[in-house]
């Protein structure tokens, strides 16, 4: 049995308690009593005709009882009472307190007995509403567990859809952007001017324009750089086509 410790909780917890039927089978009841105070975190404390044994496992944070039992050892029969915190399952805490009694039990059998069917039948009904409530919580839990795995199996058939759908905008969107780059590209020579044909078009624009160019205002008009413009007038001026006056 383990010894009792400090708990600072301010929640009253719930009471709770049973009866077994006893004999005392030698001495007296407060002979128990030298007995069960070699147990250091008992106390003991005897009344006529009653031995109450105290067992406190922890306290609240003004150092009161919280978890703790308290069981009256009669002649007859011994009367257990005790607390169930928030935190802790009605069907454990009774299964607990039943464990520690048996060892209590242990150490007095010599004087004092406790009726074995009665016993029992607290043994048993604890262990088996402790095991109704487990295998509550197990289906419980695998319910709540199936419907995740069928959650997850869901969102990843949905992930691969949108995996294949990703990859397959990619391959689109590739596709696209290849033939956009070669039509931009064939733009660029359909648009371009051949140096003749340059030469040509700046030989129209200074005989429509009364013999003067802007250059500005023609490159932005056939899409030609400046610095080619400069080189086929020097070109047509080189080649006797045009002259520069000035």
């Amino acid at each position: 049995m383990a010894g009792p410790t400090q708990q600072e909780e301010t929640h009253p917890p719930q009471v709770d308690g049973f009866k077994i039927k006893g004999k005392l089978v030698n001495g007296k009841i407060k002979d128990l009593a030298s007995v069960l105070r070699s147990i250091s975190f008992l106390e003991i404390a005897p009344e006529k005709d009653v031995l109450n044994v105290i067992y406190v496992e922890s306290r609240d944070i003004d150092k009161n009882p919280y978890l703790f039992s308290i069981a009256k050892i009669k002649e007859d029969e011994v009367e257990v009472t005790y607390t169930i915190p928030t935190e802790i399952s009605p069907r454990k805490r009774r299964v607990d307190v039943i464990r520690y009694l048996l060892n209590i039990f242990s150490l007095i059998e010599d004087s004092y007995r406790v009726e074995n069917k009665t016993l029992y039948q607290l043994i048993e009904s604890a262990i088996t509403d402790l095991s109704n409530s487990v295998t509550m919580e197990y289906t419980k839990l695998y319910t709540q567990y199936d419907s995740l795995k069928k959650e997850v199996k869901d969102l990843n058939k949905k992930v691969e859809r949108l995996t294949e759908q990703s990859q397959a905008l990619s391959t689109s969107n590739y596709e696209l952007k290849s033939a956009n780059d070669e039509l931009n590209l064939r733009v660029k020579e359909l648009e371009g001017l051949s140096d003749d044909v340059l030469k040509s078009k700046l030989q129209e624009w200074i005989s429509e324009h009364n013999g003067s160019i802007n250059i500005i205002e023609f490159s932005k008009l056939y899409k030609v750089s400046e610095a080619k413009i400069e080189d086929a007038l020097n070109r047509l001026v080189n080649e006797g086509y045009i002259e520069v006056v000035r």
